[in-house]
């Protein structure tokens, strides 16, 4: 089984915020276009225009309605690797190919070392893990490792694709171990929260909730009410709460 690295004061990952997230699928394609030529390259598709497409995608977005009517809502929610800083799909790892990186946290997987045992993809309880049956190995969201710390891109362009092509600006990228950065500041300013955080695994990712809707009668005097997180036991409470608090 690997170990863990000692915990370093560096913790890069994404803030999501769900409140201004539009479900356009802009972040699942353009970490698919980058992937497929980078760290995780290649990224198997197929029939990908047929009645039965598959293949490996290593950031999804799912989409949950609520309510009826004039009160329907749409609720859209990102989902891949939160590079938690207690991750058991490294710790399951039989070859030690799943592994965190101690420089900045980042959950990787050598795919020279990976045998496609799966023991990963039980291990995460957020479903992060693709198997890539062309490779017959586990491939899983990177940050763009590749692309971050690249010096021969433009510094805007050193972000996660996903962060780079989202028209809402619905996902930031940044350092959570450091209080004063932008992405510390927002999680705090909005209650930011950890998904399914009674796991124990702390990711690094953090989701800022939907703000309560209102209807003012008059010309608003005060920003909008923020939500407190969740403090469900499953990924179905998330959603109840997200429905009751936005009703």
């Amino acid at each position: 089984m690997t170990s863990l690295p000692e915990p370093t004061s560096k913790k890069l990952g994404l803030v999501i915020d769900l409140d201004i997230c539009v479900g356009c699928q802009s972040c699942a394609t353009s970490c698919k276009e980058w992937n497929t030529g980078g760290y995780s390259a290649p990224l198997s598709d197929h029939d990908p225009y047929g009645a039965d497409p598959s293949g490996a995608w290593l950031n999804r977005i799912h989409s949950y309605e609520f309510g009826e009517g004039p009160e329907a809502k749409t609720v859209h929610f990102p989902r891949s690797c939160l590079h938690c800083e207690e991750p058991d799909c490294v710790t399951v790892c039989p070859t030690g190919a799943s592994y965190k990186r101690a420089e900045d946290g980042i959950v990787l997987v050598n795919p020279d070392t990976c045998i496609g045992c799966k023991l990963c993809s039980w291990a995460c309880p957020y479903g992060a893990r693709e198997y890539d049956y062309d490779d017959g190995v586990m491939k899983k969201c990177t940050l763009c490792v590749d692309r971050i710390y690249n010096e021969n891109l433009p510094e805007e362009d050193r972000v996660p694709a996903c962060v780079r092509s989202c028209p809402t600006g619905a996902r930031a990228f940044g350092d959570l171990g450091d209080p004063d950065s932008d992405v510390s500041r927002s999680v705090a300013e909005r209650e930011g929260f950890n998904l399914l955080e009674e796991f124990g695994y702390k990711p690094v990712n953090k989701y800022l909730p939907p703000r309560k809707a209102q209807v003012p009668t008059q010309a608003p005097e005060k920003q909008p009410e923020q939500v407190a997180a969740p403090n469900g036991t499953a990924i179905e409470k998330l959603f109840s709460w997200v429905d009751k608090t936005l009703s």
